[in-house]
């Protein structure tokens, strides 16, 4: 399935804006985001797949509304950054 990342982050900040979250403070968003990656983290070591699911799509979720508070593309950003690791030589990498 192809994702239009660019649509989605849209309707992330429309979603926020419609229930009255937070869409201009990026240090607070930030915050959250280390919270849900925290939650995805406790998720992981308890091996709950279904809390994992819900918590990894949180922490998209919070990607996409701050890439959207930024004026950035998060898709071209990801793509432009895995054409950089592609040609990057990986010193000391874990095995």
């Amino acid at each position: 399935m192809i994702i239009d990342t660019k649509k989605l982050q849209k309707e992330v900040l429309e979603n926020k804006k419609n229930h009255g979250f937070n869409t201009t403070d990026i240090e607070f968003e930030l915050l959250r985001l280390y919270g849900e990656t925290n939650e995805l983290f406790e998720a992981w070591r308890k091996q709950d797949k279904e809390n994992i699911d819900e918590e990894l799509a949180d922490v998209g979720i919070f990607l996409l509304g701050i890439s959207e508070m930024l004026g950035s593309g998060l898709g071209e950003d990801i793509t432009n950054k895995m054409k950089v690791n592609r040609k990057r030589i990986y010193k000391n990498r874990d095995k």
